[in-house]
């Protein structure tokens, strides 16, 4: 038995012994390295026994703590308010003040010599009392012989706005500097060497006006005081006190008034002195209720001084609303004596001769009525026609002995004119605008053929848009119809005659034409920055050698441009 399993176990042995020999490799020395065997198996954790730590407070010690409280009861009565209580509002933040900049000063220059010199001061910004000053030289050259031109203006004004009224003071100073370089195109030698003309005006004003009332039963003033005087270079020379009150009581809607003035002047030449003073009361009673204004009232006017007549004329005005802001219906019918002046015609007509002849002219009836109101947001329309009776109506022609100069004569008897007149305005926004007017009359003269220098159709319109907040473009445009001149053929005043100015002879006179125009102007101006713009002016784009009066033909395209600084 021990031979068996000693036999089994030797076999086994054997066995195994050879199946390793056949299977294993045999490893040079050299090449054998050592290895690690890593058995691996599950993880059993073992934990340390837990030890507890005593956190818990320790409840034997405990304080106590006792707030101490202090009342005062207050003893109000209950009510019971159901009403709305009316809401705080809540006040804003002051705003920051505005930095106004009204003051400028201007500079330009252009082709005829143009040069222009503007500017203006205010001084102070309290809205109650304002005061300022305005300054302006224009001047210009032209292509004709001694076509030279110049203006000067100076202003300085103040304003006192009180509790119950205002008080205004102006001081007015003009100068205007010409040569008389009419020239006749028939004969151009006649006037070689013109002569110069100086006219110079310096007026004070000072006004007084009551605050305006909301109370039904209030009573308004006014009062003005003007004095001007006048003179130019040939020892013309003129004077005027002008005194003008008013004086309105309220009652409801009714209004009782009176306005009165006066006007003391005298004019002189070197061999003339002419007084033509005026005296003017207008007691009035007006209705001014819902939609309705209507105004009756008598003009009664005194003349004294080179002749003393009294006059009465009516003075009735009338404005009736149809719509609203979009339709209203006036009239007026009225007379006057207009006061003429040296310096009214010269303001209209520079080229003046000496030893004007001065007298008053009478509006006898006048008499119009038309249309007014706004077609919507923006726009705004007024048509209406007038027709006038005038009296001794002044009239310019050019002396026989100084084709260049111009006599004042007067249209002996009563003229009557018939008018249309009318006017339009379009806002489309706030950076585009556009007015129109126009104005058609009709002369019948009394005994000239004529009258002289008054065309029937005037036109005038104005264009403004602006394109940015930098770039404003403008432009505008002046038209106007043929009027007529007198010539005279022969001199119509005897030597030593004292008769002046003399009534028509029309065998020694003859009419001329003058000829319309177009006068196109166009401006931009650009902002460059809030202090600093430059602009630009170009008038009469046409270039056309027009004439508003016989022998004097008017500058042609004429272009200047500056820089204006504001503070």
């Amino acid at each position: 038995m021990k031979l068996y399993k000693t036999t089994y176990i030797a076999l086994f042995i054997f066995s195994a012994g050879f199946s390793s020999l056949k299977a294993q490799e045999v490893i040079p020395p050299e090449k054998i390295i050592s290895s690690e065997i890593e058995v691996i198996r599950p993880y059993k954790p073992i934990l340390a026994e837990a030890v507890k730590l005593r956190r818990s407070p320790d409840l034997d010690n405990l304080k106590t703590y006792k707030a101490k409280f202090s009342y005062s009861p207050t003893d109000r009565k209950l009510e019971l308010n159901t009403d709305i209580q009316k809401l705080q509002a809540q006040q804003l933040a002051d705003e920051r003040a505005a930095i106004l900049i009204n003051n400028y000063v201007r500079g330009g220059f252009g082709n005829l010599s143009t040069f222009l010199a503007e500017g203006y001061v205010g001084i102070g910004k309290d809205e109650a009392l304002q005061t300022g000053a305005f300054f302006k030289h224009f001047s210009q050259a032209g292509k004709l012989n001694k076509q030279n031109e110049n203006k000067q203006q100076l202003s300085i004004f103040g304003r006192s706005i009180g509790d119950k009224a205002t008080l205004n003071g102006r001081l007015n100073y003009e100068r205007h500097g010409l040569f008389f370089y009419g020239i006749d195109e028939l004969n151009p030698l006649l006037n070689q060497n013109p002569e110069n003309q100086t006219l110079n005006f310096i007026e004070l004003e000072g006004e007084i006006i009551n605050r305006f009332s909301t109370d039904e039963n209030a009573l308004s003033y006014a009062a003005k005081a003007n004095i001007y005087f006048f003179n130019d270079k040939f020892d013309a020379k003129e004077q005027l006190l002008s005194l003008s009150a008013y004086l309105n009581k309220r009652i409801r809607d009714f209004n009782i008034g009176l306005a009165a003035a006066t006007e003391i002047g005298n004019t002189k030449g070197f061999n003339t002195k002419i007084s033509n003073n005026l005296l003017r009361l207008n007691p009035y009673l007006k209705l001014q209720a819902s939609g309705v204004k209507v105004t009756a009232g008598i003009n009664f006017v005194q003349e004294f001084g080179e002749s003393s007549i009294t006059r009465m004329f009516p003075s009735i005005t009338a404005d009736f609303t149809l719509i609203p802001d979009f339709l209203q219906l006036f009239g007026e019918i009225k007379g006057d004596v207009n006061r003429n002046s040296l310096k009214n015609f010269t303001d209209e007509n520079p080229f003046l001769n000496s030893n004007i002849h001065i007298k008053n002219s009478v509006e006898k009836l006048s008499i119009s009525a038309g249309i007014k109101g706004t077609g919507g947001p923006g726009f705004g329309y007024k048509a209406r026609f007038y027709s006038k009776k005038i009296t001794d109506m002044p009239l310019f022609v050019n002396n026989f002995n100084k084709f260049n100069k111009f006599d004042v004569t007067y249209d002996f008897g009563d003229m009557k004119l018939f008018g249309l007149e009318g006017e339009l305005s379009v806002q489309v926004s706030d950076n585009l605008k556009w007015t129109g007017k126009v104005n058609m009359e009709d002369y019948t003269p009394a005994s000239e053929k004529e009258s002289y220098f008054k065309p029937q159709l005037r036109i005038s319109s104005n264009f403004l848009y602006i394109i940015n907040k930098k770039l404003t473009f403008s432009a505008d445009v002046a038209m106007q119809d043929d009027s007529k001149a007198k010539v005279y053929l022969a001199n119509e005043i005897p030597p030593g005659s004292m008769v002046y100015p003399p009534k028509p002879n029309f065998n020694n006179e003859k009419v001329v034409n003058i000829k319309g125009f177009v006068d196109l102007g166009v401006g931009a101006d650009y902002k460059i920055n809030p202090k600093f713009a430059a602009f630009v002016k170009i008038n009469n784009l046409l270039n056309t050698n027009y004439s508003k009066y016989l022998y004097y033909r008017l500058n042609g395209l004429n272009a200047f441009g500056g820089i204006t600084y504001s503070f």
